[in-house]
Formats: C-alpha cells, structure tokens, sequence
C-alpha cells in the first residue's frame, strides 16, 4: 500500500505516492530520476548517495522517503543548477579531484556542507568532514586541495578575510 507524500526537491514542491519502504535515494533516482545521488554500499558507509536533507547532509539511502515527508532535499542537480557548487567543480576538475566520478556528487555535497559551516577550514577539518565519503581513485589529496582552493577563494571574493 502506498503512502502520499509531499516534499520540496530542489526548490520544487513534489507530490508522489510512495512504498513506505522506498529509501530516499531510490524516490529521487527511480521516481524523479534524479541520478546525480549514487548508491555505493546501501549501507550509509561510501557517502554516494548524500543529498541535504533541510541544509543537513544525510545518506539518502538510510532515509525512507516517508521520513522525508514535509522536508525540503536538495540533491547535487539542484545545487548545481543553483550554481551553489560551480567554483567546488570547477576547482575539483583544475585539480584533478575527481576520476571516475562516481564519488564526487557525495564529495561535493559534503564540501558544500563544510564549507556553509566553516569558512576557513584546515585541512584536518576537511579530511574529517570527508570521512563518510570513500574514493578509490584520487587518494584524496586533490579533493582536499581543491575544497581548501575553493574556501580560500570565497574568502577573497566576500572579503572574509580582511
């Protein structure tokens, strides 16, 4: 028996009935086609499927769609159709931080997440704010260059630093 439910997605208020068992992820890939929330392990370990549940990054696989219910989701479509991940991309592409790819909508979901709440972190904190995310091919380095690039630059264009 399915269940109606009533979220904003992106922006947009989504109207759907729903298996109360279907977990986050599978509405948004399944139901909205909104492919850009992976699933890695299904088991909230990789950090693929994170997504901001009301401005808090969760892993959407661990979220039953229900839960969601009344709640606003914005998913890495959303964020980059806002344009409020550009200069994250655009600095994992100049460093090479991002592979194969399949990592890196968690990656960036996590640094958006960061850096809303630490304009300056250190590095420490970056590695620590990425734990819940696995990458097999970069060896991190370069995702933990590119979001310090990208705070130090938000920095300079706000004026944070003066």
């Amino acid at each position: 028996m399915k269940t109606e439910i009533t979220l904003t997605v992106n922006g947009e208020d989504v109207r759907e009935a729903v298996e109360p068992r279907t977990s986050l992820a599978d509405f948004l890939r399944d139901g909205l086609q909104l492919t850009g929330t992976h699933l890695g392990c299904e088991m909230g370990s990789c950090g693929a499927c994170l997504v901001m549940l009301e401005g808090t990054p969760v892993h959407a696989c661990l979220v039953l769609a229900v839960q969601a219910a009344g709640q606003r989701v914005d998913t890495i479509e959303g964020l980059n159709d806002n344009g409020d991940v550009s200069d994250l991309q655009k600095n994992f592409f100049e460093r090479n931080a991002l592979q194969c790819g399949f990592c890196t909508s968690g990656m960036i979901m996590s640094a958006q997440a960061l850096l809303a709440q630490n304009t300056s972190p250190t590095r420490d904190e970056i590695r620590d704010a990425l734990s819940g995310n696995y990458c097999r091919c970069t060896g991190y380095e370069a995702i933990v260059d590119a979001i310090a690039a990208t705070a130090e630059q938000r920095k300079v264009f706000t004026g944070a630093d003066q």
